[in-house]
């Protein structure tokens, strides 16, 4: 299913990728030779699904919030995304810049002055520029920037991260559909529900990118007036800044995104301390605390207000609007925040997706909104609202003015946002990378590199041809399918869970015997104790395997086939893997598995051998995996006997569970092909075993 070819390397899938560029090619064609009859027939269609489907938008919102949150506070929130024994890739800093500049750091800077403004001289209901609309204005930038949008991505997230690091799956939006359609998801289902998320994605990012470069725009001509506002200055805007981003996709996920995420938030951070020092500090305050449980009050009323009655045009242009166009952006962001969430439990997953940005998003309101507000109501600054109205991207830059240090604080911003615009351009191209490769987690720098220039060059495009409107619309209408592909992740993922409780339940039940067994003769001991503190090389961890470890599963295997019960046995001596599997019709397979693991020397090994950082050694281990995930438990020096005795342990806990659990899976997830099955660390290439610190 993909390609490597001499010379280049490639990890492309065929029957994704080059669809993906043909529908992206016409879409462009199509909207510079007629923008106005696409841009008509895109707002047609917008129109309506938001009046037609407005409805389902708002109750699929609802339900994903109340079930990523009743997932978290279950005890399945426990529950590890990964092996049982994984830790966390990045530090909880680093994971939330990650979170916070793939998500939504432009929208902040687009809306956080722009929208309470607006709101504030045109609310939904009420009247104009009064207190009570300026209430009103800041509760709804809370309800659209807040629990609700991360809900959206925290779902698609917690879904593919699960079934990929826990259960083996590509990281990849087909993955969601496993528990509907199976092994199907490796057919042409799965390539064309990742082929819209690539479009939905790529246009996404292409409609953001637009809107952000015309902010910057504005940000230059308003620093260096000799600079025009033009589509030419931003056309050279987006050259430039797809340059930078190259940069950073070369670099990769640690040192590109990471860096440029840690950049990004300390810039923001900065801008926020400074507001609120400058601003009317204690005001900021206390309308954090008294919106904020306003927010929280109203939230169950506003989830379902669809302004039945009035019929107004407000909720299909600012609700709608915002949650079509995530639930559009979903694959994209939940993807992202998947791959830099292995290791993480599903309630860490929750409480860092839901409640740290959402806090940190009222937060910036406060002291952004809140400032603008209190210019317009108390120092008189009226003016601002036409400045708004006439040009939403000069907000931010127009507030600076009645601060102080207002060209340092402008100049500021502009590199703030473009680093966004880098950061959202360079996750971006990575995600699609991994998408129009069947899940993959390394692939060459060329092909991330492809996509963050067709990035830029279709931005450069819609802009020069008039038509980010027409695809901004077109982005909002294909979240009503990725609406529908999320509800039955969702119930597909609370099957799956359900079935994992099972198993927890059916282990604490059942009374294991000792995994060492019962035969060590005398001496034994003494072996045993030599081999804990020596350190095997790959070699001798293969040599194992070979005379111990598969010898005792075919004695296990022709056993278990005189009962009636078929067993296969695989062993990959590349990968460093030994399994037997036991195939039973409409229940889960039971899977042994040894995996050679590489880690690091720990340092109390050999403390009087200095190493060189670059040339430290490894040693392996012969590590035992489950269906859930690796058991950190290392069997290399078991004689023959004592690996029977393990796997006829983990079997009995395995019928215990069968016995425990109602009825059986309506999916099965079948370990036949490399792919389903990672390495204990899947950022490592499919033939390097594990490394780790």
């Amino acid at each position: 299913m993909t390609e490597e070819k001499k010379g280049i390397s490639s990890t492309i899938l065929v029957p994704v990728f080059v669809p993906a560029v043909i529908v992206s090619g016409l879409l462009v064609i199509g909207t510079i030779s007629n923008p106005e009859l696409a841009g008509s027939v895109f707002s047609s269609m917008l129109a309506y699904i938001t009046r037609t489907f407005g409805w389902f938008y708002m109750l699929s919102v609802a339900i994903f919030l109340v079930f990523i949150v009743g997932v978290g506070i279950s005890p399945w929130g426990k529950i590890k995304l990964g092996p049982d024994h994984a830790l966390p890739q990045y530090s909880f800093p680093a994971w939330f810049a990650m979170l916070f500049s793939a998500g939504y750091g432009i929208a902040l800077l687009f809306f956080g002055v722009a929208e309470p403004v607006l709101h504030y001289s045109s609310p939904p209901e009420g009247a104009a520029n009064t207190v009570n609309a300026a209430k009103q204005a800041m509760q709804i930038a809370f309800f659209h920037w807040g629990f609700h949008i991360w809900a959206i991505y925290g779902l698609v997230g917690l879904v593919l991260a699960y079934f990929s690091f826990r259960h083996g799956l590509p990281l990849s939006m087909r993955s969601a559909l496993y528990p509907i359609i199976g092994e199907r998801i490796h057919g042409p289902i799965g390539h064309t529900v990742d082929l819209f998320a690539i479009l939905g994605t790529l246009f996404g990012i292409a409609t953001t990118l637009g809107l952000s470069v015309t902010q910057i725009n504005a940000g230059i001509n308003y620093l260096w007036p000799s600079i025009p506002v033009g589509i030419t200055v931003q056309v050279i805007a987006i050259a430039v800044i797809t340059a930078a981003a190259l940069i950073s996709v070369v670099a990769g996920l640690d040192k590109g995104v990471k860096r440029l995420s840690i950049l990004n938030m300390g810039l923001a951070v900065s801008l926020m301390v400074f507001v609120f020092i400058a601003g009317p500090s204690v005001m900021i305050l206390e309308t954090f605390l008294q919106n904020t449980g306003s927010y929280l009050n109203s939230i169950i009323e506003r989830t379902f207000n669809l302004q039945a009655y009035s019929r107004s045009d407000w909720i299909g242009n600012w609700t709608l609007f915002i949650f079509g166009w995530t639930i559009a952006w979903a694959p994209f962001v939940g993807l992202f925040i998947a791959k830099i969430s292995r290791g993480r439990t599903i309630r860490q997953f929750v409480v860092g997706v839901m409640l740290v940005p959402s806090m940190f998003t009222f937060l910036w309101f406060s002291i952004f909104g809140d400032t603008a507000l209190h210019l317009i109501m108390r120092e008189g600054y009226v003016s601002l609202i036409t400045e708004v109205q006439n040009d939403q991207a000069l907000a931010l830059f127009k507030l600076y003015e009645h601060l102080p240090f207002t060209s340092i604080t402008s100049f500021l911003t502009v590199v703030l946002i473009i680093t966004f615009f880098v950061t959202s351009s360079d996750s971006g191209s990575l995600v699609i990378d991994s998408l129009a490769s069947g899940g993959a987690l390394h692939t060459p720098a060329w092909q991330r590199s492809f996509w963050a220039i067709l990035e830029g060059v279709v931005a450069s495009t819609l802009l020069i041809a008039g038509g980010l409107k027409a695809l901004q619309a077109m982005t909002i209408a294909s979240a009503l399918p990725f609406a529908i592909i999320m509800l039955i992740a969702a119930v597909g993922m609370w099957r799956a869970l359900v079935i994992e409780g099972h198993t927890e339940v059916s282990l604490a039940a059942h009374m294991h015997r000792t995994r060492h067994g019962t035969t060590a003769g005398p001496g034994q001991w003494k072996k045993r104790l030599a081999e804990l503190v020596q350190f095997p090389s790959r070699e001798q961890v293969q040599e194992f395997l070979e005379k111990r470890v598969i010898p005792g599963m075919k004695h296990v295997q022709k056993e278990l086939d005189e009962q009636g019960w078929p067993a296969d046995i695989s062993y990959d001596s590349e990968m460093g893997r030994a399994y037997i599997e036991v195939i039973i019709e409409g229940q889960i397979d039971f899977i042994y598995d040894i995996r050679m693991c590489e880690h690091l020397v720990p340092s109390f090994a050999y403390p009087e051998i200095e190493t060189d950082d670059e040339k430290i050694k490894h040693y392996y281990r012969a590590e035992v995996f489950l269906r859930r995930g690796g058991q950190s438990y290392d069997i290399y020096g078991f004689d023959q006997q004592q690996v029977i005795d393990d796997i006829l342990d983990q079997f009995e806990k395995y019928l215990q569970f069968l016995h425990v659990s109602p009825g059986s899976l309506p999916w099965k997830m079948h370990e036949h092909d490399e792919m389903l099955l990672p390495s204990e660390d899947e950022s490592d290439t499919p033939d390097e075993p594990k490394k780790s610190d």
